[in-house]
């Protein structure tokens, strides 16, 4: 695995946690306070954490981030959205973004398979 590439959810979330901690220990004020704002937004609200992820995930594919679409998979399915659920999710993305999301489309399905087998054998999905 090379650093931002990764082949398996335990690689990613490592990784991710290794360089929030070294941003977060290192960066400004107005880092810290972005760090803030993006973790508020998906709480509880008028709107249910689970459709915010959602939406999270449909903006990430269209914007067509791998890191992202892969985190927002993960709070997806600690959220509770089932496999038909993800499937209409990506179907909006697809009407958003087109065929460009199609590649992106490929590896949050795989991201699912993985996801799924995880829970089949008791493991955690958390992020």
């Amino acid at each position: 695995m090379s650093e931002g590439t990764f082949n398996t959810l335990e690689e990613f979330k490592k990784f991710r946690e290794r360089m929030n901690k070294e941003i977060l220990d290192r960066g400004t004020i107005n880092t810290k306070r972005f760090w803030n704002l993006d973790g508020a937004v998906y709480r509880e609200g008028a709107i249910e954490p689970k459709y915010k992820e959602l939406m999270g995930l449909v903006a990430s594919m269209v914007l067509r981030c791998d890191d992202c679409i892969t985190y927002h998979m993960i709070r997806c399915a600690e959220l509770g959205v089932t496999d038909e659920e993800f499937f209409e999710t990506f179907d909006i993305a697809l009407i958003v973004g087109g065929s460009i999301v199609i590649p992106h489309l490929r590896r949050a399905v795989n991201t699912l398979l993985e996801i799924r087998r995880l829970q089949l054998n008791g493991e955690s999905v958390s992020i």
